[in-house]
């Protein structure tokens, strides 16, 4: 078993063109065509077990890899297993994980989709670490269906993480940049499945045995991997579902800085959750608009409010595509994994301890948290309602955050009740906040004298909705904690 410390950037085409063009990596070593078949079971079984299976042809040579996609792969950092192999036909033996862990056949696996590309291959020397700088152009191909490739992939040979950065930086400066948090494998999937409009987040995998420093390095990657995501989609097509997961998947983010601070006492740290509360801004004035679209009471007023929202999604297209949002993106992933904060001398001691005992303690803190904010829902104003609920989205995040950690029946049987109860608590703040904000949002967008602004505010009776919330609140705090036995 073998694993790669890599950067996956995704470029357009005509980026694609400047970057051959620009001599910045210098002559390939190799240019040559790569094709792939991807195998697995007619149920799926290594892709649901999380592992890819493929054969690379080169020439005469068929390569064999297996690579780990779900809970043991990481978007910076993923094992794989490769052999040699005779043409097109799988091998499966115990020296991978799908006759050890998934107990597959050697006969079961079947070709699910192909890709085929062109590979411009450099060997590049940054700062002493040596690199091997992969652009593959070319197609995912399922049947009738196909998407685009054009990626960069930069794999670390030999020296240290932070040389990758240096030359994505020097690779961004020539053209438009962004991380690629979606495998050739995961694309040639979804070309068999239905179109998705948008990415929910997925579960997080912890192992009891991390040390603190790389749970939150886990958690925050799989944010930034949602976001990515949506990112995508967003980029091509005005869609509110993903923007509305682009911006959770920030908040989440925003939350773990919140959830980890006692090791993120950095500067960088704290420059960068504000860049994210920024980023995070310019998508939520768009998606306060979008609920508005969903109460309009008239086909004028929906207009008006669709006229809005076209500016708004502007708004974002021009903040993703900003220089600003681009550091941030590099500033983020490079600050994860190589920042000052995994080696600062005050956090020594939390940062390498247990993950379990952290989790244990911040979880029993937010719910504390919680319980402290929620006193009289009833009797309280708006803005420490909100505060409520903020602390109400941090429990829930820690929550999804933490959940892998404790296992067994017990503890999945606790989790279900408490975060039922979670769900119901939020949506009952969330359309109290609503309340309180909608009429903000409607005089900024200039429509308060609109006959029909009042079906923009009324969203439901806000005593019976009060009494909701603390019932809901005080249903939660009754709920058996899953972190303790």
């Amino acid at each position: 078993m073998g694993t790669e410390t890599e950067l996956k950037l995704e470029l357009s085409a005509d980026a694609a063109d400047t970057l051959l063009g620009s001599g910045l990596l210098g002559e390939p070593i190799s240019v040559e065509p790569l094709t792939s078949i991807y195998f697995d079971t007619p149920d799926h079984q290594a892709w649901q077990g999380g592992y890819s299976l493929r054969i690379r042809s080169v020439g005469e040579a068929h390569i064999q890899t297996v690579k780990a996609t779900g809970p043991n792969n990481a978007i910076f950092a993923r094992s794989e297993w490769e052999a040699p192999v005779t043409g097109n036909t799988p091998v499966i033996d115990y020296s991978t994980p799908l006759k050890a862990e998934l107990d597959i056949d050697a006969t079961a696996p079947i070709p699910q989709f192909s890709t085929s590309v062109k590979r411009h291959r450099w060997n590049v020397d940054q700062d002493g670490s040596k690199i091997e700088v992969a652009l593959d152009t070319g197609f995912v191909v399922a049947g009738d269906r196909q998407t685009q490739i054009r990626e960069l992939e930069l794999e670390l040979k030999d020296g240290k993480p932070n040389a990758l950065f240096v030359l994505a930086r020097r690779i961004e400066a020539i053209v438009p940049i962004h991380f690629g948090v979606a495998s050739k494998a995961e694309r040639g999937y979804r070309l068999l499945g239905e179109q998705t409009t948008a990415y929910k987040a997925e579960a997080v995998h912890l192992n009891r045995e991390l040390r603190v420093s790389a749970s939150f390095q886990i958690v925050a990657e799989a944010c930034l991997r949602q976001f990515r995501l949506n990112e995508s989609i967003l980029l091509d097509r005005a869609n509110p579902a993903a923007l509305h997961q682009a911006r959770v998947s920030l908040r989440r983010l925003r939350s773990a800085f919140s959830l980890y601070k006692a090791i993120l006492v950095d500067a960088e740290s704290r420059r960068l959750k504000d860049e994210l509360k920024w980023l995070t801004g310019v998508l939520g004035t768009a998606r306060n608009i979008d609920v508005l679209i969903a109460r309009a009471g008239s086909s004028d007023i929906r207009g008006r409010l669709l006229e809005a929202r076209d500016s708004a999604y502007d708004d974002v297209l021009n903040a993703i595509y900003s220089s600003r949002a681009k550091a941030l993106m590099l500033d983020v992933n490079e600050w994860l994994r190589c920042g000052e904060y995994l080696t600062l001398s005050e956090t020594t001691e939390i940062r390498n301890g247990p993950v379990v005992d952290f989790a244990i303690e911040t979880l029993d803190r937010h719910r504390k948290k919680l319980k402290k904010r929620g006193k009289s829902l009833v009797e309280a104003d708006d803005e420490h309602r909100h505060e409520a609920r903020k602390a109400a989205k941090k429990l829930r995040y820690a929550c999804e955050f933490l959940i892998s950690l404790f296992t067994g029946k017990q503890a999945e049987r606790r989790y279900a009740k408490f975060i039922k109860s979670m769900e119901e608590l939020q949506d009952e703040l969330g359309l109290l906040n609503d309340m309180a904000t909608a009429p903000t949002v409607v005089h900024e967008l200039e429509l308060d004298s609109h006959p029909d602004a009042e079906s923009l505010v009324a969203v439901g009776n806000r005593e019976k909705l009060l009494s909701a919330a603390q019932s809901s609140l005080d249903d939660l705090m009754e709920r058996k904690r899953f972190w303790r036995g």
